[in-house]
Formats: structure tokens, C-alpha cells, sequence
């Protein structure tokens, strides 16, 4: 695996291929990521990934300088992996001068769930990844489906820019009692892992009562958030919505059977976490 930090000799390695795959990430990597590798196989070749702790999707009161770099430990499993180039920049590589220019989502997209609690996140990645997406020119992408808005965030932005990257979604990857798998889940005590599971058991009783005709989602959502509050948590939401807009729902869209997906963040101890279930 080679692993380069410059993005001229990136795109001198890459030149010529017409199939690249590409995942990037924050390091500190976990059998999720490694799962986009092996989906990012399937349908291209070479596999790219990147690593950068990306400053600008950090708010002021957030882990950006406790954010867990663990460099060699990822190198070895990239490696295990048969991925073809690391691109691992420095601040100084990816932005040489302050990045005054933003990619922006609209509001109704990047201003809710997690873009009320996190403003200017969406912002932060976006930017960010057209700009990995500029360096690689992957022909695909792979994004994970628990950070859910991200991955349609992403997707319509590489659909209104034209790019000609496609964006393939991968599974949640869970741990056997249905944890998602996040790099922050080591932050949790041994109490607080026990307890953790406990965030997807409440959206599956979410999605349970949906399926079952419940059609009163303001009822569900303030029930379940009361549930876990109950149990020591401190949610910032659970939210039902439409897979298609990630805007709530109708009357009219739950009765004709809309497509819908219901997401989730909530604070356990110090550590944030974050999930989401379609319905």
C-alpha cells in the first residue's frame, strides 16, 4: 500500500484509472470502516481511502484535538485490507490557505437533526469532501448509512454539482448486541458499553409501532426521548422522517405507506452517539 500525502503525486498515481473506489474517513478505524473497503471492491478498483481529521466540521465546543488518531494501527489494517493508496494529508496539504470557500447545503436539509445541534457541520463535510473528491476523482464512494443525513447530504450534493462520482451506500455495521459501530464508542466506560445498545432498542420500538398502524409520530418520538431520559440518557432527538427528504411526514404520507427512516442522537454519560433504523 502506498501512502501519500501530497495531492499532485496522488493524482499521479491515480492517472489513467477509470474505475477508482474511494472512502474516506477520520482514521481510528473500526470493522465498520473496514466493511466500506470491501464494499468499495465490489465495485471499483483501486481502492483509495483517506484519512484527515477535518478541522472545519468540528463546532468550537467540540473532540477535535481528543479526536482518537491511532495512524500505524490503521495503516495495518488498510493494509490486511489490500487497499491500494492511503491518501493521508497534513492541514498544510489540504489547505494551504484558510478555505474561505464553503460548499453550503440548503437549509431544510443541513440546518435540521443533526445540523440544529452541530451548525455548520454539514458545511464542514461537505466542503471537505468535495475537495477529497476533486484530489481523487474516484468513479465511486462509499458512505455509511449510520451517519444517515451525512450519506444524502453527499449524495445530493455530487447529483446538483454534476460530479462523476457515484454514491454507494453500505449497511450499518453493529456489534452482536446491535451497537453501531463508531470510533466514539471508546470514549464509553464498561457501564456505559452495557448500556449503550439500549439507543437502537429504542428506535426498533419506534419502527415496531409504526408498523403497526401507530400513526401519532409526535406521541412516539416524545415517548420514546422520555424512555431513554428515563434510563439516564440525555437525547437530543429521536425523529421520524421521510427517507426521500428527511422532512416529517404527513398525516397523508403515513397513511399511504411512505418510505421512512427514524433517527436518533442522544448523549450517554459524556460521549454522544448517534443511530438511525428505516421503517
Amino acid at each position: 500500500m502506498k501512502i501519500i500525502s501530497c495531492i499532485e503525486e496522488l493524482r499521479d498515481h491515480l492517472r489513467g484509472q477509470l474505475r477508482t473506489a474511494f472512502v474516506p474517513t477520520m482514521g481510528n478505524l473500526h470493522d465498520g470502516h473496514l466493511s466500506l473497503m470491501r464494499l468499495a471492491r465490489k465495485h471499483g478498483d483501486p481502492v483509495v481511502a483517506s484519512i484527515f481529521v477535518n478541522r472545519l466540521q468540528f463546532g468550537p465546543n467540540e473532540d477535535f484535538d481528543k479526536y482518537p488518531r491511532t495512524f500505524q494501527a490503521d495503516v495495518e489494517k488498510l493494509e490486511k485490507e489490500g487497499v491500494y493508496i492511503l491518501f493521508a494529508p497534513t492541514e498544510k496539504d489540504l489547505y494551504p490557505e484558510p478555505q474561505e470557500f464553503r460548499v453550503q447545503p440548503p437549509n431544510d436539509l443541513g440546518n435540521t437533526l443533526e445540523g440544529e445541534f452541530r451548525p455548520g457541520f454539514f458545511s464542514g463535510v461537505t466542503t471537505i469532501v468535495l475537495k477529497l473528491f476533486s484530489c481523487v476523482q474516484p468513479s465511486v464512494a462509499v458512505f455509511g448509512k449510520k451517519d444517515y443525513q451525512q450519506l444524502m447530504i453527499v449524495r445530493n450534493m455530487s447529483k446538483q454539482f454534476a460530479l462523476p462520482t457515484e454514491i454507494i451506500a453500505a449497511e450499518t455495521f453493529r456489534a452482536e448486541d446491535g451497537l453501531a459501530l463508531s470510533s466514539r464508542n471508546m470514549y464509553l466506560s464498561s457501564e456505559e458499553r452495557a448500556e449503550a445498545p439500549a439507543l437502537f432498542q429504542s428506535l426498533n420500538a419506534v419502527a415496531n409501532e409504526v408498523r403497526s398502524g401507530h400513526l401519532d409520530i409526535f406521541e412516539l418520538e416524545r415517548q420514546a426521548m422520555a424512555d431513554l431520559g428515563k434510563r439516564g440518557w440525555k437525547p437530543d432527538y429521536i425523529s421520524i422522517r421521510k427517507r426521500a427528504n428527511l422532512q416529517p411526514p404527513s398525516a397523508g404520507d403515513m397513511a399511504q405507506g411512505e418510505k421512512l427512516v427514524v433517527l436518533a442522537a442522544a448523549k450517554l454519560g459524556a460521549t454522544r452517539l448517534i443511530d438511525n433504523l428505516e421503517i
